[in-house]
């Protein structure tokens, strides 16, 4: 176990009766926290459930992608039941997750802004400092999990970009002032936790919650000339307006026309 990052400490800061997590587990490796958690959740695992890695062998991206997960990050799966929120606006979940990586790293004096809709971007050069990934899991308490890849070490020199050509980066590598793994991972989800229970006690409402305006002040995407990548190869070119309260980015095509993108993967073009 790294000694860099004490579960017992964790837990003892963060599970209840002292935090607001119901259980949490740290594993020195494992090939996808999001796989571990979607299977202890169909398995019955309670709301806010935490597993955390110092290393995955199968990282999952979006699109079936795989994530690069060296050691030397962290990667942190969350199980969310919100039983009141309404499943539409669950996706705010991902965009959640967003915010609180953006507060972690300007708590360590590092420059975030988030790509929607699920990439972090450090340092003035914007380059990708972790990513996310959001699953549904069905049965009959729909839950969750919310995947977190944070890359805190220094990369080594073979990671590749990511979809779009954004530059790998890392906190380590933007300069940050703190990089303890075991701080880190707690003031994430202290971040995450405090977030997600405004946004639920709201019942999931994003403008009432406060994370629709916080969102879009963070949000690098919005002004930017981009192209969105759907479903089927089909490509839609023009310029990211706002995001609305559901979570949909609103792009302005080349046609003037305004285009709602529930899901795609965005490449910032130019800022227009």
């Amino acid at each position: 176990m790294d000694t860099a990052l004490d579960a017992d400490a964790l837990r003892a800061r963060l599970v209840a009766p002292h935090g607001p997590f119901a259980a949490l587990d740290v594993v020195p490796a494992t090939a996808s926290t999001n796989a571990d958690l979607a299977a202890a959740a169909v398995a019955g695992a309670q709301d806010r459930t935490v597993l955390i890695a110092l290393e995955q062998t199968a990282g999952q991206g979006r699109r079936g992608r795989s994530w690069s997960s060296p050691p030397g990050g962290l990667y942190v799966s969350v199980l969310f039941r919100p039983a009141d929120v309404p499943a539409q606006r669950l996706p705010w979940l991902n965009l959640i997750a967003g915010l609180a990586l953006v507060r972690v790293a300007q708590s360590v004096g590092v420059e975030a802004t988030l790509k929607w809709p699920n990439d972090l971007l450090l340092g003035e050069r914007g380059g990708k400092g972790a990513g996310i990934l959001s699953e549904i899991v069905g049965g009959a308490a729909p839950a969750v999990v919310v995947g977190i890849g944070l890359n805190v070490a220094k990369l080594p020199d073979d990671v590749q970009p990511a979809p779009g050509g954004l530059a790998p980066t890392s906190l380590a590598d933007s300069g940050a002032a703190e990089l303890d793994r075991g701080e880190l991972a707690f003031r994430l989800l202290v971040e995450l936790a405090g977030l997600e229970g405004v946004w639920r006690k709201n019942g999931g409402d994003a403008a009432d919650s406060g994370v629709l305006e916080e969102y879009q002040e963070h949000c690098a995407t919005i002004g930017q000339r981009v192209r969105v990548e759907l479903a089927g190869g089909v490509q839609l070119e023009g310029t990211a307006q706002r995001i609305e309260s559901d979570g949909t980015l609103v792009v302005r095509g080349t046609d003037g026309v305004e285009h709602g993108v529930s899901a795609g993967d965005v490449v910032h073009l130019r800022t227009a």
